[in-house]
């Protein structure tokens, strides 16, 4: 079967005193979501599944609408910082040197829910799961940079704490699963924007 993993897009900045962040799609992430459907369109897609968090499911309408589908939405492939009071791109954290940043470049696990064993084991389960259940088809996922990057990093025999690469925003990653267990990467990285 063949698995497309496809990273949010571009959502806004978005910093709660009380509460979930839980950002919505930028102008620009609106737009990238509307590019990966056009990209997608042809592509033979027979089940999409999505991330509970609004960038997901906001990236997903309009491929699910282009492909007639309805997407199934799987709490166990949302993002580590899910409930987190901020999220901010992390170009601008780069760019400002915010202390996350340097988290992330230290190595550090940012999340005081689950510890980095239990996101993997709950993101790598699912997806698992979500290939178990269509083991001859083309399935749509649309998730988060960390799930895609420790999905990759597991078929890859890669240990890491932080990934192993950057997942662009709106980026589409293809694993060919087979029936009697390899995971193969097929791309890293694609973009719609090249359309």
């Amino acid at each position: 079967m063949e698995l497309i993993l496809i990273r949010h897009s571009l959502p806004v900045r978005r910093v709660v005193e009380v509460g979930i962040a839980d950002p919505e799609l930028s102008e620009t992430g609106i737009q990238q979501a509307e590019r990966i459907a056009e990209y997608l369109a042809n592509e033979k897609i027979e089940f999409m599944y999505t991330s509970p968090l609004k960038r997901s499911l906001q990236t997903a309408e309009p491929l699910a609408e282009k492909l007639g589908l309805k997407p199934v939405v799987v709490d166990d492939i949302a993002e580590y910082d899910r409930d987190s009071s901020e999220y901010i791109p992390i170009e601008e954290l780069r760019a400002t040197k915010h202390p996350r940043w340097q988290k992330m470049l230290d190595g550090e696990w940012d999340a005081p829910h689950e510890t980095i064993d239990q996101f993997k084991s709950r993101v790598v389960g699912a997806i698992e799961s979500i290939i178990e259940n269509h083991r001859s088809s083309t399935v749509a996922v649309v998730c988060h940079g960390a799930v895609i990057n420790h999905y990759l990093a597991s078929i890859l025999g890669i240990a890491t704490v932080r990934g192993f690469f950057y997942p662009n925003y709106g980026s589409i990653h293809r694993v060919f699963a087979s029936r009697k267990g390899p995971r193969s990467l097929m791309t890293l990285n694609e973009s719609a924007d090249r359309i």
